[in-house]
């Protein structure tokens, strides 16, 4: 970019930041804004609009009242008194990312050691502060918590930052996870009955909820009075299983199943009824041809059902073998001293530990696979990373990386885009108002350096994320949680 284009665009952002101060919103918020005036020109852009589509050259995007204003063919417009030019020659903008698989806490694992031995009980502090700011540093702008531990708070957090005190994301709030006798975490419920699970999401979707996740040792009947319950109110429900098979899931009312293919656990061969099996679907991952039979029918009985698939391999990336790549340092920065100590840890492969029983890799094929033909049958793939802290995946740059991982999986970079952006729009029935780059949608847009319809790694060069029309800071927002994740 040429000198004088770049004093200009600083000149402008100037002017935006000392604009931001008296938008009426938070001060949390105007920190974090470096964009905001009555109307904002994103002039010689390249358009990524994702509905999969050919990108557009040299576009001016006007965003007005919060909402994508108009698209025309680029032009040089000076500012004036209400409107902002910003020259952004050699950038990409494409829609907001909607994580579908997205958390508002961290996993801790008391005492951890290099030999990853670590004490009981495994705990989930929440970290309402650092993980609004991450994913909105990363280009989300709407995310679903898939799974909620501390859900008051995750309600309230919706409210502030829908009113502008806080910045973050629009969240979908999903009530406490759907458990049956046993759990992972001490903090979560355990459902004892069908009526325990109806009233649960009764409760809860009266307070706000608007979607609900079951959990690896719910029962079948449990799982149907609770899809009925939040059916009866028009909210959907998901679930990363394994005592309740997909294709029994189907068939029960399900909407959604996390973790792509990687948890169905039909073909296990220690299978029981309502119980989780011993290989948690890796065995039946491995017996599972993209082509074969057993694929054709669990994908039929899918669609039959109108059922979709979150993929979420970045949490599996790690254990699929080749020489995966590091986790980038950004990201490596923005976690707590005791945080990284533990992430290191669980990189690293203790020699005592045995083989694994199945080749990773052969199931990371597999899954790639499966995650294609479901789509090329005319599934709705979703995407979210389910960032955590464990399996080297953290809000934002994990939401980034699912998408590269897609392209990695045989989808174009157009095809791996609208599966983060407009298919979540599309299951949250929300695809009127984000999800694509169009005229009278919001203004939720990712403002990118460089080309990711041509070179996906592009995806993280984020330099501004519009949220309702206001332009967030990526890197004002990245610096505000440095070494901050893991601890709030």
């Amino acid at each position: 970019m040429a000198l004088r284009t770049i004093s200009r665009v600083l000149l402008v952002l100037f002017s935006l930041s000392v604009a931001a101060q008296d938008s009426g919103l938070g001060k949390a918020v105007q920190e974090m804004a470096r964009v905001r005036a009555t109307k904002v020109i994103l002039a010689h852009v390249r358009i990524i609009d994702g509905t999969g589509g050919a990108p557009v050259e040299d576009q001016n995007l006007a965003i007005e009242g919060g909402k994508i204003a108009a698209i025309a063919t680029g032009a040089d417009i000076p500012s004036s008194e209400g409107t902002t030019t910003l020259d952004l020659r050699g950038y990409s903008v494409m829609p907001g990312i909607i994580g579908m698989h997205d958390h508002l806490f961290y996993i801790a694992r008391p005492n951890l050691d290099a030999r990853r031995h670590f004490d009981d009980p495994v705990l989930v502090p929440q970290m309402s502060f650092s993980a609004p700011r991450l994913y909105l540093a990363g280009g989300v702008t709407t995310l679903r918590t898939t799974g909620s531990v501390e859900t008051y708070a995750d309600l309230n957090l919706k409210h502030d930052i829908d009113s502008g005190k806080l910045p973050g994301p629009h969240l979908d709030v999903t009530g406490p996870y759907l458990e049956g006798s046993t759990s992972l975490f001490v903090q979560m419920p355990h459902l004892t009955s069908a009526d325990e699970a109806r009233q649960t999401v009764e409760f809860w979707a009266e307070r706000g909820v608007t979607s609900f996740k079951a959990y690896m040792h719910i029962t079948r009947a449990e799982l149907k009075a609770a899809i009925d319950a939040a059916h009866k109110r028009g909210i959907k429900v998901t679930g990363h299983l394994c005592s309740v098979t997909y294709k029994e899931a189907a068939e029960l009312g399900i909407d959604d199943l996390e973790h792509g293919f990687f948890v169905n656990t039909e073909l296990d061969r220690d299978k029981k009824p309502d119980t989780c099996s011993d290989s948690q679907g890796e065995e039946t991952l491995a017996r599972m041809e993209a082509n074969g039979p057993e694929a054709a029918e669990l994908i039929r009985t899918l669609l039959t059902h109108h059922v979709a698939i979150t993929s979420t391999l970045p949490v599996f990336e790690g254990d699929a073998g080749g020489g995966r790549p590091p986790l980038r340092q950004q990201a490596l920065d923005t976690m707590t001293p005791q945080a990284l100590e533990d992430f290191l840890f669980l990189r690293q492969r203790p020699a005592s530990a045995p083989a694994p029983k199945i080749d990773p890799a052969l199931l990371w094929k597999h899954e790639l696979a499966l995650e294609r033909a479901f789509v090329a049958a005319g599934g709705l793939l979703l995407s979210g990373p389910d960032p955590t802290g464990r399996g080297d995946v953290l809000p934002g740059f994990g939401d980034q990386r699912g998408i590269e991982l897609l392209v990695e999986a045989g989808f174009s970079p157009g095809e791996a885009i609208k599966i983060a952006t407009l298919n979540g729009a599309i299951y949250l029935g929300r695809d009127k108002e984000i999800g694509s780059v169009a005229t009278g949608k919001n203004a939720d847009l990712v403002v990118i350096k460089g080309n990711p319809s041509k070179q996906i790694g592009d995806v993280e060069n984020v330099e501004l994320v519009f949220k309702d029309g206001v332009g967030y800071d990526s890197r004002k927002l990245l610096d505000s949680v440095r070494q901050r994740y893991g601890r709030y």
